[in-house]
């Protein structure tokens, strides 16, 4: 292998680890006030209960500049909703 296919080859298989990384990390915990500048909500996840209560939800979604970000806040459950 030549040292030019060789630098022509690492970038793309360092982009192709980091992206695999990006998409399976943690969500970043939302502070009161964090920009989140949001072009595209891909999901939006919470854990299914049946009481009136605080849990963790996540939002994955693509910002403006089109990276994939992955922030996880706290909301009232969607139980919360029906008990009037």
């Amino acid at each position: 292998m030549n040292t030019q296919t060789l630098l022509i080859g690492l970038p793309l298989a360092l982009a192709a680890v980091s992206g695999v990384a990006q998409a399976d990390s943690k969500p970043v915990p939302y502070r009161y006030g964090m920009p989140m500048d949001v072009q595209k909500v891909i999901s939006m996840n919470e854990p299914q209960t049946s009481e009136c209560k605080v849990v963790k939800a996540d939002i994955k979604f693509l910002d403006k500049a089109g990276v994939e970000q992955y922030v996880s806040y706290k909301k009232l459950s969607e139980a919360c909703l029906s008990q009037n």
